[in-house]
């Protein structure tokens, strides 16, 4: 039997009806967001993960914001694959923290066998904490994803960026396609989608309605999206970008959470950047999930204690691992 919540559960959306949504006056916006996100969440709760580069720099992709690709001058200096204790230890201290989902990112274009096998013995042992796990390491062919899930993976993160037609503009040694790819083989091998894009770039509205509409309109959502707000780092091409509007970024969280429901649409990068309003704004707007912790892959994130602070003062919490198991998909 329906319910009225599935009423908002649409795979058919169109660009035209998205950019209508951006372009709805903001209090209009804010309050159908809030509508939808009451109708299917706890609004008072955050899901907290915390993200943990395990392999940093030395990437051959062209990607315009990341300062870990070999070809831009950021000062980063290309790392080994982090040691297996290490990595579980930062994980039992994400924990304790609060965290419910810890996220593994390795600079990697497409991962080598051997590179899969050494992640799939890291999610097992994070899993084994008591934690979802979370991967990000580039491209997958089929049966790595199902390697990756017969170790227990949980969520595999792989973001499309932008919209199709400006996704040259950002990077040119992958297709947009081998982006679709990649989740057609994550959520074939069962494993949950962590799919969204970057804010800033230079896109416009309408690019940024497209985007949104590519993840509304995949067989299933993408269990989590993440929005992220470009962080210009020095020697990466996009350094010098003329600054998102903050009410735009906002309007992005309301969008992406009327047209996908039922995932959890998280505050990803850039977070360091904005001040306690803005943050404030994205909850209700919609926005339901944070990367937790004090760094974030390669760039800072708000420290442990300011996010506690803040959830405090707004009195929201962050969802238990209790609640983890019960949660929606």
């Amino acid at each position: 039997m329906s319910t009225p919540a599935d009423a908002d559960i649409r795979h058919d959306w169109q660009r035209h009806e998205v950019e209508a949504l951006f372009a709805l006056p903001f209090h209009d916006l804010i309050y159908r967001a809030q509508g939808v996100h009451r109708r299917h969440f706890d609004p008072a709760e955050i899901q907290a993960s915390t993200l943990l580069s395990i392999k940093t720099g030395g990437c051959p992709e062209d990607c315009k914001y990341c300062p870990q690709s070999i070809r831009y001058h950021t000062g980063l200096e290309p790392e080994a694959l982090m040691d297996r204790e290490q990595v579980l230890a930062t994980a039992r201290r994400a924990k304790e923290a609060g965290a419910t989902r810890f996220c593994m990112g390795a600079a990697w274009r497409n991962p080598k066998e051997r590179q899969v096998d050494a992640v799939a013995d890291l999610v097992a042992g994070v899993r084994s904490l008591g934690l979802e796990t979370c991967a990000t390491l580039g491209m997958l062919k089929p049966h790595q994803a199902e390697r990756l899930r017969d170790a227990g993976l949980d969520y595999y993160n792989h973001n499309i960026d932008t919209s199709p037609e400006y996704y040259d503009e950002v990077v040119t040694t992958r297709s947009f396609q081998e982006r679709l790819d990649t989740l057609e083989a994550v959520r074939e091998a069962g494993i949950k989608v962590c799919c969204g894009g970057i804010i800033g770039m230079g896109e416009t509205v309408a690019d940024r309605a497209a985007m949104l509409t590519v993840l509304a309109t995949l067989a299933v959502h993408p269990e989590s999206v993440p929005i992220n707000r470009l962080v210009q780092v020095p020697g990466t091409p996009f350094h010098g970008m003329e600054q998102v509007d903050p009410f735009e970024f906002v309007r992005t969280i309301a969008v992406a959470r009327l047209i996908m429901p039922r995932s959890w649409v998280r505050l990803s990068a850039g977070r360091d950047e904005m001040n306690d309003e803005l943050q404030a704004l994205c909850f209700l707007a919609g926005a339901n999930s944070i990367f937790y912790g004090d760094q974030l892959l390669t760039t800072d994130n708000p420290e442990v204690q300011h996010d506690q602070a803040l959830l405090a003062r707004l009195g929201m919490r962050f969802q238990n691992h209790e609640e983890t198991a019960q949660a929606p998909a």
